[in-house]
This record gives structure tokens, sequence and C-alpha cells, in this order.
């Protein structure tokens, strides 16, 4: 009987320990949820509800070298909007992209779901990161 009892609850707190969420990982869900949001807002029409882009007319999303090649600029991006050629996905792509005027915290939002959607596994970014790479804005 004893020794059901200590393994009833060994087993609870193992469940319990499991359960448990670290802080990083709250904030990265609570980032990535509300960045579904303001993806589904402000990019998706264009973009694409799979992040697939729109022929050889807006790129798509889904290139994680493009977008670790460029994570500092990606605010810069959305708050200023992107003119010129560009290659992604191994494709060029010569459309203006349109600026966004959202918050920094929405910036962060929608990259942390962008980077970490569509095949893409980036981590999560902060508001802090994102203030950082908007004052370096060229």
């Amino acid at each position: 009987m004893k020794i059901k009892a200590i393994g009833a609850i060994a087993i609870l707190l193992i469940i319990i320990g499991a359960s448990c969420q670290s802080d990083d990982q709250i904030e990265f869900k609570r980032y990535y949820s509300g960045g579904s949001l303001v993806y589904q807002q402000h990019c998706q029409n264009c973009h694409g509800d799979k992040g697939q882009g729109l022929s050889a007319l807006i790129p798509p999303l889904t290139d994680s070298i493009y977008l670790k090649n460029n994570k500092r600029k990606l605010a810069c991006f959305i708050k200023n909007g992107l003119k010129g050629k560009i290659t992604v996905a191994g494709r060029s792509f010569d459309d203006q992209m349109q600026p966004d005027d959202i918050a920094p915290l929405e910036i962060a939002k929608v990259l942390t779901y962008v980077t970490n959607s569509f095949g893409n596994k980036m981590g999560t970014v902060t508001l802090q990161q994102v203030q950082d790479d908007l004052k370096n804005c060229q």
C-alpha cells in the first residue's frame, strides 16, 4: 500500500513538473498568439494564410534563410516598407511593400509569429530587440 501511494505521488509530481512552463515559454506563447492576430490583420492579405506569398509579386515568408540573414532588418521592413529587388527562396521580387505604422510591440509579436510559422523556428522576437532594430533602420 505504501509503495502504491509513493508511486502515485511520484507520478503526480512528474505530471505537475511537465505541465509547468518557464517564463520564456509563456512569453513566447503570448507573443506568438498575439502575432497570429496581427498577421491576419496586416500581412495575410498579401503574404497568404500559409506565408506562401503571391506568385512573382509578393515573396513568401517560408524561406528561413532569408529571414535569418535579415533578422535585424525585419522590423524596419514592416515599419518603413521595402523597395527594390530582393531574392527570396531563389526567386527575385521587385515590387514595393507598403509601410505599416504599427506599434513596436505588435511588430515584435508578428515577427515572433512569422519567424516561428511556415516552417521557420527562430524563437521569440522581443520588444527590446525590435526597438533596437528600429533605431538602426536605413
